[in-house]
């Protein structure tokens, strides 16, 4: 059976009336090129009950995070979700409601994502956060041109240590406007490298803490000399469950705050929908992308909330926009928010600390392999691990022992020879003591093989 709604009669009338023939005529300004010449190689016609299997069997070729010891991380962490969680985010009000496009009527919306605000902030050291970003990646590209609104420069300089990943979505986000985006190597990361770089034409400098290979810095100094500039610090935060540990962004003195909230309240996935953070100083507010919602006082003096901020492009005219971004991640936020709500500040910094002292704990049992070296002098739960074997390889083996063992360097650094033989290695507090004694046990017997 084809769920099609219209017969062949209606299609024929509604052709006749935009005056082509076929459908295909529709297709005309679509360059040859770039047409299929035969159809996809897919069955014509299956039943839902085959296409069900068929998917299923495609599914268990996978490794479930859950199913097997998991040190994966950069970027994306497996964290425990309590049940709370996803019973609160199912409930009818919460599940069905989308974007507020009339406030008076969504105060539940709008309280949810002012909460979720309140909560970023804090744990940013900021003063005010938004609540529209996508994930982490594109709330740093937004970032970049957020700077360049505010600063009314052009040059962008990115730390060698950020994300790959961030890195190619910042370069996107300015790849059709004159901003000049300055890449630094892997090895320049270091902030008095960085403030070597800086000028009068530069908007933003934009560092990550814990950066991607784990490694833990202060950038005080580094806002100092951007804010001596009139210029502004960018700082990128993946891993948000470090914030309950270490020095927040805001008092290292950054400007504008981005990262990824997948650690709290939502799962991997697979891959997504995550849910980006974007924070910043008062001043800059009107500057943000996406929406900001506040609290007020209706007529009847009860407590209310709105839109107070709105900037995206089907609010305001066009030119007036900060940018195109159209959602809330209204879920995802709802997430968030309930599992930092049952935490509270006393268990988030609790989970810190778990998460910190479980991957020193590996981190000790993996150095005391010979020819095995931890890169990093500090770090919160993420590792940089030198091999004296090739990394990618030595990944694959542990996978078909059923055990996920971290990040190759070279699958994000393909070209890098001189990361080939280091893996990133993530430790969370669903890590057990087992699960680091099978990967120790099975990486010693690989190396000791070579």
């Amino acid at each position: 059976m084809r769920y099609l709604p219209l017969s062949h009669n209606d299609r024929t009338e509604m052709l006749a009336k935009i005056g082509v023939r076929h459908v295909n005529d529709l297709y005309k300004d679509v360059p040859a090129t770039a047409l299929l010449k035969e159809p996809v190689d897919l069955p014509d016609h299956m039943s839902e009950m085959q296409v069900d299997r068929d998917f299923r069997a495609m599914a268990e070729k996978n490794i479930p995070a859950g199913s097997h010891p998991f040190f994966c991380g950069a970027g994306a962490y497996r964290h425990y979700v309590p049940s709370t969680v996803d019973y609160m985010i199912q409930r009818g009000e919460f599940l069905t409601a989308y974007t507020p496009y009339q406030p008076e009527i969504s105060q539940g919306t709008l309280q949810a994502l002012y909460e979720f605000q309140t909560q970023v902030a804090q744990i940013t050291g900021m003063e005010v956060a938004n609540a529209s970003m996508y994930d982490g990646s594109t709330a740093c590209g937004e970032a970049v041109l957020m700077a360049r609104r505010a600063s009314r420069k052009k040059k962008a300089i990115l730390s060698g240590s950020l994300h790959p990943q961030y890195i190619e979505v910042a370069k996107t986000a300015t790849k059709y406007t004159d901003d000049v985006t300055v890449v630094n190597p892997v090895d320049i990361y270091d902030a008095d490298a960085l403030i070597d770089q800086i000028d009068d034409e530069t908007s933003c400098v934009v560092v990550q803490n814990p950066d991607f290979f784990g490694n833990l810095q202060d950038y005080s100094k580094l806002a100092e000399a951007l804010h001596a500039r009139k210029a502004i610090l960018v700082m990128v935060v993946t891993e948000v469950v470090s914030l309950g540990a270490v020095r927040s962004p805001g008092s290292m003195g950054a400007d504008i705050v981005v990262g990824e909230g997948q650690s709290i309240g939502n799962g991997l996935s697979f891959g997504g929908p995550y849910v980006g953070l974007l924070a910043t100083r008062q001043k800059l507010v009107r500057t943000m992308p996406g929406r900001v919602c506040g609290e007020t006082v209706d007529a009847d003096g009860k407590r209310g909330y709105v839109l107070t901020l709105s900037t995206r492009e089907q609010h305001i005219r066009r030119e007036k926009a900060t940018s195109n971004i159209c959602t809330n991640a209204g879920l995802c936020t709802l997430a968030f928010t309930i599992h930092m709500t049952l935490l509270g500040e006393k268990g988030f910094r609790h989970l810190a600390r778990l998460n910190h002292a479980k991957a020193v704990k590996l981190a000790d049992k993996l150095a005391a392999i010979d020819g095995v070296e931890v890169m990093n002098d500090n770090f919160f739960n993420e590792f940089t691990v030198s091999l004296p074997i090739d990394a990618a390889r030595a990944i694959e083996r542990l996978a078909e022992k059923q055990i996920l063992g971290g990040v190759p360097l070279s699958r994000l650094y393909p070209d890098n020879e001189k990361l080939k033989k280091q893996m990133l290695v993530a430790v969370t507090e669903t890590v057990t003591d087992g699960d680091m004694d099978r990967l120790v046990s099975e990486l010693k017997e690989q190396v000791n093989a070579k």
